[in-house]
């Protein structure tokens, strides 16, 4: 049909959302378990922890940001939700250069 190219669907979107806010959700709830069970042995797994979260806020950041349309109460709280991801992405490489120094 005409002006059907190659665009992906919502439903897909959704899904690849989901798969990846379980598989991160996984991912940070072990590396947590593990990193307060030995904070010194594990300090590394901390700028982990940060990133794995910037990432996720990243990504629900854009997301919500091209599916707010023209409303722009939504547009600001996807912004909202981007200004948390490059937060925690200073403090990545805060707690990064603190223990790896």
């Amino acid at each position: 049909m005409y002006g059907r190219g190659k665009r992906k669907s919502p439903r897909n979107t959704t899904l690849i959302l989901d798969w990846l806010h379980i598989i991160t959700g996984v991912l940070v709830v072990i590396m947590a378990v593990v990193a307060f069970v030995d904070p010194e042995d594990n300090m590394v797994l901390f700028p982990i922890i940060f990133f794995l979260a910037a990432v996720l806020n990243m990504v629900n950041g854009v997301y919500r940001y091209r599916q707010s349309g023209r409303n722009k109460k939504k547009k600001v709280l996807a912004l909202g939700l981007i200004l948390i991801a490059v937060f925690l992405l200073i403090v990545t490489i805060i707690s990064g250069i603190s223990i790896w120094r």
